[in-house]
């Protein structure tokens, strides 16, 4: 009966101890939005999370989900307090927080969203991340979708049909680009643009080649207009709340930073460029019409929006930003990854 007691004693202890490390790991909740198909969420957000698992030795578990009816205009400050642990947003959509981000959303960088976004992080670290735009939570990355495109539900060849045209932007420089060209901006979130524009809010919406496919642009906006180099780009954060980094181990801080910086940069660059050519080849599958505009439109529509990089000049070198050097320094990285 003693060895039988002793057993059940020594039984008991390890159940606990392996109860104890089963239940040892350490849950990182990540909120996304748009729909599980997006590239982010089907390609980028689970291939972070795989990584991060591993180079953890699964200490660390992600847990995605998709909160219904929140503004991703809320979720930056909803890493900041904690309500979760990762998330991440379009910096346009919370005006006037965000400035020297809009660097990578001028126009005028012939980039995919690959080169855009791994320029953008390298000069994020070393010339803007001092500034202190993300004070308040961890910044994991910065990223950038590839260029955006006019999608109208009629075809536009002229800049005199612009005027007044009704389009959708989600905030930062697209936003002021289309006011420049004499549009009626509508702000909504990615979440909104088939319903507005299947209700007829809208005429058009500025968003990338991507979401022709994975926000069913092609069915209510057939329509597409492009510019070498792109209306504008789309500046991108993901961010972890800073209590629930600073509480982790330092192996396990460790994982979350080999997975993220400049891999999830590349990793979001990656999947938003194939997510482009799928839209782009859908859309042609699905008989939309999609126009490079030509020289003489590219040259007046260049000439009206010309103002929103000297303004942001303006602006970055107020906070001590040697701005057109950095600006030249972007383009610069993004021409070496071209050429790559």
């Amino acid at each position: 009966m003693k060895h039988f007691k002793a057993a059940l004693t020594a039984s008991a202890t390890l159940m606990a101890i392996a109860c104890g490390a089963a239940y040892a790991e350490t849950v990182i909740r990540v909120e996304s939005f748009l729909s599980p198909q997006h590239p982010q969420n089907a390609v980028v957000l689970p291939t972070w999370a795989k990584n991060v698992e591993e180079f953890s030795e699964g200490r660390l578990k992600v847990d995605i989900s998709y909160p219904p009816n929140v503004h991703p205009k809320t979720f930056f400050d909803r890493a900041k307090s904690g309500i979760s642990d990762v998330t991440w947003s379009f910096h346009g959509y919370t005006p006037g927080k965000f400035v020297l981000t809009r660097l990578v959303e001028l126009p005028g960088a012939e980039a995919s969203a690959y080169e855009a976004s791994v320029a953008y992080q390298k000069i994020h670290e070393q010339y803007l991340d001092s500034a202190g735009e993300h004070d308040g939570v961890k910044l994991l990355s910065v990223f950038s979708h590839g260029p955006g495109v006019l999608h109208t539900r009629e075809p536009i060849s002229s800049i005199e049909q612009l005027d007044g045209l009704k389009v959708r932007v989600g905030g930062g420089v697209g936003g002021e680009v289309a006011k420049n060209l004499g549009i009626v901006t509508v702000a909504a979130p990615a979440t909104k643009v088939y319903e507005f524009a299947s209700q007829g809010v809208v005429d058009g919406i500025l968003m990338p080649m991507e979401t022709k496919k994975s926000l069913k642009l092609s069915e209510v906006a057939p329509h597409s207009l492009m510019l070498p180099g792109g209306f504008y780009f789309g500046s991108f954060f993901m961010v972890m709340n800073q209590a629930k980094y600073d509480g982790l181990s330092d192996e396990d801080k460790a994982a979350i930073d080999k997975a993220s910086g400049l891999a999830l940069a590349e990793l979001a660059g990656r999947a938003w460029a194939e997510g482009d050519q799928a839209g782009h080849d859908y859309a042609i599958a699905e008989g939309n019409t999609l126009t490079v505009a030509n020289a003489d439109l590219n040259a007046e529509i260049q000439a009206q929006v010309a103002s929103v990089e000297a303004a942001w000049i303006e602006a970055a070198n107020t906070k001590g930003l040697d701005a057109e050097a950095v600006l030249a320094a972007y383009r610069d990285e993004v021409a070496k990854l071209a050429g790559e």
